[in-house]
This record gives C-alpha cells, sequence and structure tokens, in this order.
C-alpha cells in the first residue's frame, strides 16, 4: 500500500486501520508559527465521530486528539505535524465470521486480489471510512490557515435519496447557515427539508436499508489565479482529494452534468464589473475556467452512494467452499453516512486549496507573530 500520501508542499499522510489501534495523520509542509486551535480541531473531529444521532451508527468513539509532533510552545514549528486518535469501541469477531463471504459493493474481493489475502479486512480495514478522521485533523489546520486569508469552505446536506433543498442560499452569511446547518442531524439547512430526510432515513433504517445524497460544497473568498492547466487543474487536484473519501461516487462542478443540456449562450458566464471589480453574472462555472480560479465563488457537489453495509439478505460467493449463497449481515452500520461526510468534503477542500496556494507562493512558510 504505497498510496497513502496527497499534496505537494502541503502534503499529508494517512495511517491506521479501522480496527487498529490508532487514525492518524502526518502533515508535512504546514508553515512554522501557527498557533494550533486544538478546540477547533476537536469540534471539527466531532462532527464527523460516529454515534452522533440515532440517524448515525451506534459505535462510540471518543475521537480524542492527541498531537504528536510538529509542534513547541503551542505553534507550529515547520517540521512535519503528526496527529492521531485512539480506536477503542470496536468489535472484530463479526469480521472474523464473515470473512468467507464476500459482502456485496464491499472490498472484499478487491483486496483479496490485490494484496493477496494480507489487507487487514477488520471493519475495512484501511478503506474504512474511519481513516477519513485522519483528513479532518489535517483540513481543521488548513482550515485554520485558510480563515487568516479570509477564505472559508461550506458545505451542507443538499439531498438525501429524493428529497432535495433546492434553495440556492446566500453565501455572504456562512456564518449563519453554519448556525442554521448545525442545529440539524442530519445538516441540512431548510429546518422543514431537515425534518423530512430524517424520517426518510429512520424509514431505510426500520428496512435494514441504507441510503445515499448530495453534499454541496462552497468556498468563498479563493483569489483568481490559483490553479494550473492539465493534470493540476483546480478541478483535477479537488476531485482527486475527494474521491479519496470513501462512499464518493461523483462530483460536478458549477452547472456540472446540465451543462450537457445547455446551449452555449446559457452556459457562458458574462462578464461583468461589480464595484469595481470583475466578476461574472452567474456562476455556471463554478467559479474554475481552465482548471483556474476565477475569483467568484468555488462551487461543486458530491454524490455520496449508499452505505454498503446493510442488514437485509443478500446474495454472495462463499469463497472458502466457492458456492453461491445467501447471507444477512450485523453490526453496527450508518444508514447514511452523509451527514458525516460533510466535514470530510470541507477538510479535503482546505488541504487542496491550500497546497495550490503554498505552491504558488501566496502563503508565506512561516507565520507571522501576533507579537
Amino acid at each position: 500500500m504505497g498510496e497513502n500520501s496527497f499534496g505537494r508542499i502541503f502534503k499529508i499522510t494517512s495511517f491506521g486501520e479501522s480496527h487498529g489501534e490508532i487514525i492518524g495523520i502526518i502533515i508535512d509542509g504546514v508553515p512554522a508559527g501557527l498557533k494550533i486551535d486544538r478546540e477547533f480541531i476537536q469540534k471539527e473531529l466531532d462532527k464527523r465521530k460516529p454515534g452522533q444521532s440515532e440517524v448515525t451508527t451506534f459505535r462510540k468513539e471518543l475521537d480524542e486528539l492527541k498531537v504528536l509532533s510538529g509542534v513547541f510552545d503551542k505553534r507550529t514549528t515547520g517540521a512535519p505535524l503528526c496527529m492521531i486518535i485512539e480506536n477503542k469501541d470496536f468489535d472484530s469477531s463479526k469480521y472474523k465470521k464473515f470473512k468467507k463471504y464476500l459482502r456485496p459493493s464491499h472490498i472484499d474481493y478487491s483486496i483479496l486480489k490485490r494484496y493477496g489475502g494480507f489487507a487487514d479486512y477488520r471493519g475495512s480495514g484501511r478503506f474504512s471510512g474511519r481513516i477519513t478522521a485522519g483528513f479532518v485533523m489535517a483540513g481543521a489546520i488548513a482550515k485554520q490557515i485558510l480563515a487568516q486569508h479570509n477564505i472559508s469552505i461550506f458545505a451542507y446536506t443538499k439531498s438525501i435519496g429524493n428529497i432535495e433543498d433546492k434553495y440556492k442560499y446566500e453565501i455572504e452569511v456562512i456564518e449563519k447557515l453554519v448556525e442554521k446547518r448545525e442545529k440539524s442531524v442530519v445538516r441540512c439547512i431548510n429546518k422543514d427539508i431537515s425534518a423530512q430526510m430524517i424520517n426518510l432515513i429512520e424509514k431505510t433504517k426500520d428496512q435494514k436499508d441504507s441510503i445515499g445524497g448530495i453534499i454541496k460544497c462552497i468556498v468563498k473568498g479563493f483569489p483568481a489565479g490559483i490553479g494550473g492547466p492539465v493534470f493540476d487543474s483546480l478541478e483535477s487536484t479537488i476531485s482527486h482529494a475527494i474521491f479519496s473519501i470513501p462512499a464518493v461516487k461523483g462530483i460536478e462542478f458549477g452547472a456540472g452534468f446540465q451543462a450537457a443540456k445547455m446551449k452555449g449562450s446559457e452556459h457562458n458566464d458574462p462578464w461583468i464589473l461589480k464595484d469595481g471589480k470583475i466578476k461574472t453574472a452567474k456562476n455556471d462555472s463554478g467559479g474554475i475556467i481552465g482548471g483556474i480560479s476565477i475569483g467568484m465563488p468555488i462551487e461543486f457537489q458530491v454524490a455520496i452512494k449508499p452505505t454498503a453495509s446493510i442488514g437485509k439478505r443478500q446474495k454472495t460467493v462463499d469463497i472458502e467452499n466457492m458456492d453461491n449463497v445467501e447471507f444477512e449481515l450485523t453490526g453496527r452500520h450508518d444508514p447514511c453516512i452523509v451527514p458525516r461526510a460533510i466535514v470530510i468534503v470541507e477538510a479535503m477542500t482546505a488541504v487542496t486549496l491550500l497546497d495550490h496556494l503554498l505552491c504558488q507562493g501566496k502563503i508565506p512558510d512561516v507565520v507571522q507573530s501576533e507579537t
């Protein structure tokens, strides 16, 4: 497994397994002198951790932050930053019971063929959504740096199943949107739509099934001229980061797939002067043209699949006896992963955008002292 790092200057390396002792992240390229806000990092972790509500898994983990290196006198030193959380509430016995069955839409067959049976299969090991706790820790550091440059990232639940929040929110008041989002266990902004989503998830859970949804992410305050053509385009690297999140099956920027149904005259974003600044009249490009930011909000949507672990009886293959069989999977699983994935989408977006800014020299290697 050599594919566990992401980024060029702000480079993160993920480690740990779902049922191992720890989950962690190493970040190289953190500017020296950054005052670490542990409370903020912990709050970000709390948004992702299991056991938050009736619509998430019953696994209970404190996900308590521990910083092992890269900090001295509460500030970053410029050395690699290492942060971890411990795994405590896990039961591997059920995975031994089902080891001979290929769980539908899980990584069992994939890792069997790739790693010859040596990969940790408990709780899906390295392929579990549990590893994204490390992403969130790295994203919290990136967010702190971006905030110093007036760049903010906001994501929310746009849809669960066929229930969709179609309202276009005014992003100038992100703080108010965050407040409304955090009052909802599904992290939907609209209170009435949130209630419908919760009802749908609970019904799906009672049926021993799962359901997916769509997350919308908006970046405010990101400067124009950041990104590059071809392989390091802003869309390419954001997509790379987002697809590193387990359960992601699609991403679209701006008008996205709707652009395929539009004419050029409909999709084109007219340039305008507003308050002496060049902007676009609308934002079907999603704030990126030619792989480079244009100063408009970066907007994209992420499709999250239904959780593969469900309690319904399913068809599969018994690889020990090489038979077609049916089985029922037991354990503690999310009926809908979307609410917990919100902060992960924000985190990987923050990591990507900060890396681009550092690569283009827009952010210094040393944070200016407050004294």
